[in-house]
């Protein structure tokens, strides 16, 4: 390998998955850690995989790397985000105000999602529902999202308000998002909850639809 060139031996080394350049290939010699600490060998990965265009520059992003693993990793973290069956296993019921509330804590670490990482890159979490109410009900919704650290303390928070759907409304579905983004060290946890009531109080349940509800770590 010392004979070839380094652009060479880049294009070599892109070829190997990503977790077993940086836990074994890096080990190997002081060049090829000075090449997988590199951008180069990153930003070819990133355009091997369609994360970066083929005019992209090594000096495009601050840490190539980082890219490649939140764009690798990216996916939506809820788990039955539609609601299909059982949601999860925290289901709550307000029943003072009558509200029907769902609710998940998402483990960032058992994600894929390393400490160092989180605390000094802090990638953005983008959060996302979808709410209606029937045509014929209207109804009541709100969603909260709260980082949490290890000791489950609050990191930062996201509470919408409490959002009014008249009783004679078309039944359309609204998309509500917010992005997290510098909310400092510490984020290990994160909890979605969203919850609705119907405001005609018929038998039966005419409250808030949720569906396509989203977390996911972007960078």
């Amino acid at each position: 390998m010392e004979s070839l060139s380094e652009p060479l031996l880049v294009r070599i080394l892109a070829s190997v998955p990503a977790v077993e350049l940086v836990l074994v290939c890096r080990l190997v010699c002081s060049q090829w850690k000075n090449l997988i600490d590199g951008a180069a060998l990153w930003l070819l990965k990133c355009q091997q995989d369609g994360f970066a265009g083929e005019d992209a520059e090594e000096e495009g992003a601050d840490n190539w790397q980082t890219l490649y693993f939140l764009n690798q990793r990216k996916r939506n973290l809820i788990k039955n985000p539609s609601g299909e069956g059982k949601w999860s296993e925290n289901v709550l019921e307000d029943r003072v105000r009558m509200w029907c509330r769902k609710a998940q804590v998402i483990d960032l670490r058992a994600e894929g999602y390393w400490e160092e990482l989180l605390d000094t890159t802090q990638p953005k979490i983008v959060v996302k529902d979808w709410y209606a109410a029937r045509c014929d009900a209207g109804c009541l919704y709100d969603l909260s999202v709260t980082l949490l650290s290890e000791n489950e303390d609050v990191v930062a928070e996201y509470r919408s308000d409490t959002i009014a759907v008249p009783q004679d409304n078309e039944g359309e579905w609204t998309e509500i998002t917010h992005t997290f983004t510098d909310y400092g060290p510490g984020v290990r946890f994160i909890r979605f909850e969203h919850g609705g009531q119907d405001t005609v109080f018929w038998k039966g349940w005419y409250g808030a639809r949720v569906t396509h509800s989203h977390v996911t770590i972007e960078p």
